[in-house]
């Protein structure tokens, strides 16, 4: 633990030494090396968690850098995981990295997965996985000049993400279709990173179940409940038969 770097934090009561130690414990896979998985794996990295795990098959591209800002001119046609990988190294030497160069090839011992894609199919194969190994999702959405972000699990009462979009919507909102404003994809990977901040240390009452929404032009925000679905197909009693 550099206890220098994170004296800040540590400062907190609601995260202390115990806290912190917690982070250095703890792993995240997420999902997604973009607009959000970016901001995510930065500021998680400067909290002094422990272990992060990057899943994305994609290089970067001259258009990404306007709102990817994890990333340079110098990293355009380099796979993102690998340019990522490199720019978290470059901040804390002892963080544990690994690298998936897929969109998403299942789970496995860590704490806590982070959904920062941009298609249903995969948001829906995360959810699954999260679900089934009984992990909390972390999922964001971002497109013009708003956000989203909330917190599934799919047990104990809590909404899993098919709870709230059953079926890929037929014309979906994505940054490709509409456009976005490069510092909305920065906000939203920052609350990812304080709501998995606040689940690894037991800060505050966690999005469980609550979608978060932003307003970009309004410069409003707020949140709303996504209730578990009995007829679920991932979560709902019919899914998982006594």
């Amino acid at each position: 633990m550099n206890l220098p770097r994170h004296t800040r934090q540590i400062m907190l009561r609601e995260i202390g030494g115990a806290g912190q130690a917690k982070l250095r414990d703890a792993s995240v896979r997420i999902v997604g090396a973009g607009g959000l998985g970016g901001p995510v794996a930065l500021y998680l990295a400067a909290a002094g968690i422990g272990r992060i795990i990057l899943m994305d098959p994609d290089v970067v591209e001259d258009s990404n850098l306007q709102r990817q800002v994890q990333f340079i001119e110098s990293d355009i046609g380099a796979s993102k995981v690998q340019a990522l990988a490199k720019r978290l190294r470059d901040m804390d030497g002892s963080l544990e990295i690994d690298t998936v160069n897929h969109s998403f090839a299942g789970v496995g011992s860590e704490d806590i997965i982070i959904d920062g894609t941009d298609n249903f199919k995969t948001r829906f194969a995360v959810n699954a996985a999260s679900v089934a190994a009984g992990k909390p999702l972390i999922s964001g959405a971002v497109a013009g000049w708003t956000a989203q972000v909330g917190i599934f699990t799919g047990r104990d009462d809590i909404s899993c993400y098919r709870c709230f979009v059953p079926d890929a919507p037929p014309e979906a909102a994505t940054c490709e279709a509409e456009g976005i404003v490069g510092a909305v994809a920065g906000i939203a990977g920052s609350i990812m990173a304080l709501e998995a901040i606040k689940l690894i240390t037991g800060a505050g009452q966690p999005l469980f179940g609550r979608l978060w929404l932003y307003d970009g032009l309004a410069a409003t925000s707020r949140t709303i409940s996504i209730p578990c679905d009995p007829a679920c197909e991932c979560c709902g009693v019919h899914a998982h038969p006594e």
